[in-house]
């Protein structure tokens, strides 16, 4: 005979909790076989077999909802393609878990060990700045579509004469110095200005290995300060003679309290002629991409104007800030696109350009997916058109 069992002896039987026997009822995935005169739950052997089902999904990561779709509704998904997906989730949760270390060990190496909370706060937000930079930078080597590192097409649009006086805000990790070492001009001093527990210091240990690399009489230094604060200017400037003929401030004016102070600290460095590099406030050109897509579609594109609308006001509002401290203002415009060879690549991207609004992306995932199907198998790749502007200023 088949003996029944209640919730409570069969979550007992498997290890799990009554709470989670009532939810899986809820969600339609381990229905009672039977209810006793007291109208308690029953299950039977079958039950456990199903419930072990729930539980290893759940252990390597499917959703509730995924588990009803392929054991419950018999959606039959490719087992292969559901588990490649599954894996590469966790890969994405293991690099965020492998972030996370990182950044305790950082904070624990940068305080001696012996933190306190101001400085884990503190520490912890400028290395997540820095990790996030640094994933995006990875994240388009890995699909750009233009054959040159990015940071050797910065490095080239900056064009510094020999004998120049660089002033670098922000200077992080170093790429764009690393990244061009022995192109560095004869006679160049630069002074780079950042904050100690951010990626900097692992540019200022790079400078000391490799500064007999460059020329004897070239010359590139670390500052340790807050560029909003007065006190690490009057390190990096005193007389007039001390002027910079570029500044750059790259990837970092949309972390500024006050933007405006601080350019009107970057033009008192400056000397006449010389250059301010930076990039911020920007029409992100690939929301055309995105909106020419809608239409070829027929599908909602409001989304993408707004998106542009907030965009280039905000660009014009900065080009008109600018202006106030510099004679000259335009824009280098670098090609920054990039190409995909998958369909979930594309999709991925596209939701994460526009997380908003990714209820209605995903209600018409099919004929996007479609869309971009046809497209890769007329080419090997998709190219998603984008331009990256810098503002280039001159006193």
């Amino acid at each position: 005979m088949n003996k029944k069992m209640t919730s409570g002896e069969i979550a007992k039987k498997v290890g799990i909790s009554q709470k989670a026997i009532r939810l899986y009822d809820e969600k339609g995935l381990l229905k009672p076989t039977d209810y006793s005169e007291g109208n308690y739950r029953l299950y039977d052997k079958e039950s456990i077999l199903v419930l072990e089902k729930i539980i290893a999904l759940k252990h390597i990561g499917f959703t509730l909802e995924e588990i009803y779709d392929n054991l419950v509704v018999g959606k039959n998904m490719d087992i292969v393609e559901s588990l490649n997906q599954q894996l590469e989730i966790m890969e994405q949760k293991k690099a965020e878990i492998q972030k996370t270390i990182d950044c305790i060990k950082g904070i624990l190496a940068r305080t001696d060990g012996q933190p306190d909370w101001s400085d884990v706060a503190e520490i912890a937000r400028n290395i997540r700045q820095d990790q996030d930079a640094d994933d995006f930078h990875f994240y388009a080597l890995k699909h750009t579509a233009i054959d040159r590192d990015w940071y050797e097409v910065i490095y080239e649009m900056l064009n510094i004469a020999k004998d120049s006086r660089v002033l670098d805000l922000g200077c992080g990790y170093g790429k764009l110095w690393r990244n061009n070492w022995k192109e560095i001009p004869v006679g160049t001093t630069i002074n780079g200005i950042d904050l100690h527990g951010s990626w900097a210091d692992d540019f200022d240990k790079y400078i000391r290995e490799n500064k007999a690399d460059l020329s004897e009489i070239s010359d590139i230094s670390l500052y340790w300060g807050d560029v909003e604060e007065e006190e690490i200017w009057n390190e990096v400037y005193d007389s007039e003679e001390d002027a910079y003929d570029y500044v750059v401030a790259h990837y970092l004016l949309e972390n500024i309290n006050n933007v405006e102070k601080l350019l009107c600290r970057i033009s008192n460095v400056m000397k006449n002629g010389a250059t301010f590099s930076c990039n911020a406030y920007q029409v992100n050109s690939e929301h055309f991409y995105w909106k020419q897509v809608f239409n070829d579609l027929n599908l909602k594109d409001n989304f993408i104007k707004e998106q542009i609308k907030e965009e280039e006001k905000s660009n014009e509002d900065f080009k008109m800030l600018l202006e106030k401290y510099f004679d000259s203002v335009e824009i280098q415009s670098l090609d920054n696109s990039m190409k995909y060879e998958t369909v979930d690549e594309i999709f991925e991207r596209l939701c994460s350009n526009y997380s908003g609004n990714v209820k209605y992306i995903k209600e018409n995932e099919v004929a996007i997916k479609n869309y971009f199907m046809d497209k890769l198998q007329k080419n090997d790749e998709v190219i998603v058109n984008n331009n990256s502007e810098f503002w280039r200023c001159r006193k």
